[in-house]
């Protein structure tokens, strides 16, 4: 059941687009990265505390793509804010059905789902949530197109789609506290994004891997703080390779287009 909150009745309507053409500057030098693991994509990257909004591919950041299991973030959101999680201990019992994947053949909590990118268990975090409410979250947020299909595949099956661009709008919100769900719900969320922690920086993502017909598309998408600076970032990319290493593709460069603009080293 969908939380009385006063200033959600009101369905807030936030835009999640991050482009602005006068601030953008393109970064060619940016596609040698992308050309050694012989892909197509782009990269966003927005350093808030300066406002330097740097993007390779910037007609690519504009077309829509389903968002695989980047979705995780905005389920998590409204699992959390309908209180169908009451937080991310919520453990949902393993199916019995084993897959590839064998970190997903277990009870799992929403905090370890969500780090080992379990599909079964937001699956059913989805049907818990139901149609309506999913629905209701989606077009309060404007999130890409709204379109759900079945409720446990409109993420996988390529009815939901979301631009490159939006996503970069959607994790600097998240980070900001200004999307329309609770300050705990997005604290939440957030802690789960985290990946590493040094004493340089931070690095907060969630991954995404889909098709889209022969196509592997491939996400990473939040940002890098030091200083507690955040710069946000979101990559894509796509491949017709049936035999290629997307989670090595992206990984790499990601850490390459980071390191390139002078991130890791606690400077920014």
């Amino acid at each position: 059941m969908i939380k009385k909150l006063g200033w959600v009745l009101a369905v807030v309507v936030i835009s999640l687009a991050a482009c602005a053409p006068n601030n953008v500057k393109e970064e060619k030098s940016w596609e040698k990265y992308f050309s050694e693991f012989k892909v197509e994509g782009t990269f966003m990257l927005f350093n808030n505390s300066n406002g330097v909004f740097k993007v390779y591919n910037l007609d690519r950041a504009k077309q829509p793509f389903l968002p695989a299991s980047t979705f995780k973030i905005f389920n998590s959101l409204v699992g959390l804010q309908t209180g169908v999680a009451k937080d991310t201990t919520l453990v949902i019992p393993w199916d019995s059905v084993t897959r590839e994947m064998p970190e997903w053949n277990k009870d799992l909590s929403m905090g370890e789902a969500f780090r080992v990118s379990a599909v079964p268990y937001y699956q059913e975090l989805a049907r818990r949530i139901g149609q309506k409410g999913m629905q209701l979250w989606l077009d309060s947020v404007k999130y890409g197109n709204m379109k759900i299909s079945r409720i446990d595949t409109f993420w996988l099956d390529n009815s939901l789609k979301i631009t490159p661009d939006e996503q970069l709008g959607l994790v600097k919100k998240l980070y900001f506290d200004q999307l329309p769900f609770s300050k705990t719900a997005m604290r939440e969320v957030r802690g789960m994004m985290l990946r590493e922690k040094t004493d340089k920086y931070e690095l907060f993502h969630k991954t995404g891997w889909g098709r889209e017909g022969k196509k592997h598309i491939g996400w990473m998408v939040g940002w890098i703080e030091e200083n507690r600076h955040p710069t946000f970032f979101v990559l894509n990319i796509e491949s017709e390779d049936p035999n290629f290493d997307m989670v090595k593709a992206r990984a790499t460069i990601l850490r390459n287009i980071l390191t390139d603009a002078g991130y890791y080293k606690g400077e920014m």
